[in-house]
């Protein structure tokens, strides 16, 4: 294995957090309080977004390479606000190593020249939100949008998006309820979408084992459904689950399709208990594949 790769992460530059500050309505940031439409308030830590501090977590890592996300729960993709979209990409493309980031879009009236501009200058992939393709319409209204991933040879990364305001709550309650449906809904809406038929290279992943929704092929099955041969250009991620939730997706899509992802720094790196082999599968040959369509141990040979 050269180096892990972790496509998940999240990390504020500078020029996103002015601007976030700048904002009067949701989402804002009062000092390092973030303010969102769905969520109570939630304390950032600000260390956790100190480069150098990342920098040297990554170097301690091996990682050879950071995919870093824009925080979808935030609702961004779908304010209209060009100036903070703007802000993210300014400050994104600045990271250092080994940091990249992936693009994204608004999603009103999407800038499909900006968006292929931005893939072509050393952004990774465009991420969309999940809550906004939970129907097979939803994937078809973005349509334009995942044609200029598909042209660039760029991946998809399905993220959680804004939760649905729930009342008093617990704070764990839109990551573990709203934010897994709304995964699960936006991989079953894909495939009845027909999304292979339609874009048959593009490249996908979803975010969080896709909500755990690959396990429910049984009921699928059960209910007159098929899940069909496995996908090998469609992924799923790792982050916020272990062996028992790693181990159920993989046992019906296969290895393959499993890549590395933290959400550092809401959570971390987890001891999947696969074995060093499927380790370093996933760690650096599943996520090269996804980023870059290439095998890395086929390319070697």
């Amino acid at each position: 294995m050269t180096g892990v790769i972790d496509i998940h992460q999240h990390l504020w530059p500078t020029e996103f957090v002015d601007r976030l500050r700048a904002r009067t309505e949701p989402p804002y940031l009062a000092g390092w309080t973030l303010h969102t439409a769905g969520e109570p308030a939630y304390e950032v830590d600000p260390a956790a977004h100190e480069i150098g501090k990342r920098v040297a977590l990554e170097q301690d890592a091996q990682t050879s390479l950071v995919g870093v996300s824009l925080s979808s729960p935030l609702g961004i993709e779908q304010l209209g606000d060009a100036l903070l979209l703007d802000a993210w990409h300014q400050g994104a493309a600045s990271l250092p190593e080994p940091f990249k980031a992936w693009a994204a879009v608004d999603l009103v009236s999407p800038d499909l020249e900006g968006l292929e501009s931005l893939l072509g200058k050393g952004f990774i992939g465009l991420q969309l939100p999940a809550h906004l393709l939970g129907t097979p319409a939803a994937w078809a209204e973005v349509s334009e949008v995942l044609a200029v991933a598909e042209r660039a040879g760029k991946p998809i990364l399905v993220h959680p998006g804004t939760a649905s305001p729930a009342g008093e709550m617990p704070g764990w309650w839109a990551p573990v309820v709203d934010y897994t449906l709304q995964l699960q809904a936006a991989w079953w809406a894909w495939h009845a979408f027909g999304g292979r038929a339609s874009f048959p290279s593009l490249r996908l992943c979803f975010v969080a084992a896709a909500g755990l929704a690959p396990v429910h092929h049984e009921r699928l099955a059960a209910r007159g459904g098929r899940l069909g041969t496995i996908d090998p250009n469609l992924f799923v991620e790792t982050s916020s689950y272990g062996p028992q939730g790693i181990d159920a997706v993989a046992r019906v899509l296969g290895i393959d399709q499993v890549v590395h992802g933290t959400d550092r720094p809401y959570a971390g790196t987890v001891d999947l208990r696969q074995g060093a082999a499927a380790t370093a599968v996933i760690r650096y040959n599943n996520p090269h594949r996804l980023l870059y369509g290439v095998d890395p141990a086929a390319a070697e040979r």
